[in-house]
């Protein structure tokens, strides 16, 4: 259910970004850069943290969404439960696991991040590239979670699969997808 009254029944994050252009615009941006942009993290271990953050954050909407990304850029949708459930018993590929480690921190009580945080993502053979992109794709997504649940956005049935497809194929420009159907409209 909506919590901006000018949006529809069951809105989604394109709704928000048509209502709010001009701030919604430098996000897309963001969100395309981070998420897309040249990173030692491929798209599918991109998508795998963001996935993993909103579950973390309880985030039903995102988590769905993303997972779903994630799985269209091959990652086993089996993982996602597992890692939630514990990190190191799950069956995530041992690189990822101090990445995800970190995130979680960054997520849950980022005061207490420390040096030896920092120095297992390097220690998994990830550099400083490999630390930002954990950093940027987790702070991305603590902020969408919670403008998601801000706004009331609520994923349609079979929404989470459209997105996947859209975004795994087109990526997160959102006005260029938003151009053709504007140009339309008188």
């Amino acid at each position: 259910m909506p919590k901006l009254r000018s949006l529809p029944d069951h809105p989604v994050m394109r709704d928000i970004y048509r209502a709010y252009p001009a701030s919604c615009r430098p996000l897309g941006e963001l969100t395309e850069a981070v998420m897309r942009g040249p990173s030692p993290f491929s798209q599918g271990e991109r998508e795998l943290i963001a996935a993993y953050v909103s579950g973390l954050n309880a985030c039903v909407y995102c988590h769905g969404v993303h997972a779903e990304v994630a799985a269209a850029c091959g990652v086993d949708r089996a993982l996602f439960k597992p890692l939630l459930d514990d990190i190191d018993t799950a069956d995530a590929p041992a690189r990822m696991k101090p990445v995800l480690r970190y995130a979680k921190k960054l997520t849950e009580s980022p005061a207490r991040l420390t040096e030896a945080d920092a120095k297992a993502v390097y220690d998994a053979g990830w550099g400083d590239d490999g630390l930002y992109f954990t950093v940027a794709v987790t702070a991305l997504f603590n902020f969408y979670n919670r403008f998601v649940e801000g706004c009331g956005l609520d994923a349609p049935k079979g929404y989470n699969q459209e997105a996947a497809a859209r975004l795994s194929r087109t990526g997160y420009d959102v006005f260029a997808q938003l151009a053709p159907a504007a140009a339309k409209t008188p």
